[in-house]
């Protein structure tokens, strides 16, 4: 264990962030959303073209769903953790 008087990291203090509002939360959601369906559309929006429209929502969602909330999420609470970090600094 890094002695405290040698390790830079050790003397600050831990700031803890609490959860996002509801307006934080939904704006993080569209920054998460609406890009990952974009790119979907553009990459196999062409192959599913002729699907029915159920089908093609399913197929997106399938595929949206766990790059947003594995992916995207918590790289933005790391990024609004920061954000607040440094604003309370």
């Amino acid at each position: 264990m890094p002695d405290s008087s040698t390790d830079p990291q050790a003397a600050r203090p831990i700031r803890v962030v609490g959860p996002p509002t509801k307006h934080q939360l939904a704006l993080m959601i569209w920054l998460a959303v609406f890009p990952t369906l974009t790119v979907l559309n553009l990459t196999i929006g062409r192959s599913l073209e002729d699907t029915n429209p159920v089908l093609r929502t399913f197929v997106l969602a399938t595929l949206a769903v766990p790059i947003v909330i594995y992916g995207l999420m918590p790289r933005l609470h790391e990024a609004r953790g920061r954000i607040l970090a440094r604003r309370a600094a």
